[in-house]
């Protein structure tokens, strides 16, 4: 219901058209299908408080890609698109601190924190594709093909351990992609930025394949480390 409120606010103000309404709508239905299938594999009914900040974030996520997908009729409206995926990106770091604070940590928070992130950059790398050129889509593809790859390849599936460099490596794609959206920069400028981001993301996934091959067993499978 929050989504559509927005979408109907969005359209009073821009006139969002059909191709908005219906990546929009569909993105909100698969999110919601996807939570739903979570909490029952779960075993609740309720999201915690720091899922509800992704969720609200997400509701962001669905008017960047409306706003984005409506770009089939007139070009997006740059002030409102950034604002709304700078609201978005800032939101990233506070449903972990909730979580923490709260301490309602759990598999499901991290993973539609993921998904929402993975997702968003996923939309702004297909606009930035259309001024710079369709490499930039493998930044918002490398995720979903690494997942991809996982399905033959189990240890794939393996958990990496979490660092700060592969912290600030998604955190300069978010906001590298943003600043290109709003086109405040040089064309130039904003191909080189990007294409910094993208060798950035490249060096971070080959680490962590490098880090599971190094740590799989051909025999037991995948080692988990425990410290």
């Amino acid at each position: 219901m929050a989504q559509v409120t927005l979408l109907i606010l969005l359209s009073r103000a821009v006139g969002l058209g059909p191709v908005g309404w219906t990546v929009a709508i569909g993105y909100t239905a698969a999110v919601c299908l996807g939570l739903a299938g979570a909490l029952r594999r779960a075993g609740t009914d309720s999201l915690g408080p720091a899922d509800k900040v992704t969720l609200t974030r997400s509701t962001l996520v669905g008017c960047v890609t409306a706003l984005i997908a409506d770009t089939v009729h007139e070009p997006a409206p740059v002030f409102l698109l950034s604002a709304l995926t700078l609201v978005a990106l800032l939101l990233d770091g506070l449903d972990g601190r909730v979580a923490r604070h709260t301490g309602t940590v759990s598999p499901l928070g991290a993973r539609f924190d993921m998904e929402v992130d993975a997702f968003l950059i996923l939309v702004l790398s297909c606009y930035v594709a259309v001024q710079v050129g369709p490499w930039v889509l493998a930044i918002g593809f490398m995720r979903y093909v690494f997942v991809a790859a996982g399905r033959p390849l189990a240890w794939l599936r393996a958990p990496v351990p979490a660092t700060r460099a592969g912290k600030l490596v998604a955190v300069i794609q978010g906001a590298v992609l943003l600043v290109a959206c709003a086109g405040v920069l040089p064309l130039v400028v904003t191909t080189w930025a990007v294409a910094g981001a993208l060798a950035s993301l490249v060096w971070s996934f080959g680490r962590s394949v490098l880090w599971l091959y190094r740590n799989h067993s051909p025999v037991t499978g995948p080692a988990v480390r425990t410290h």
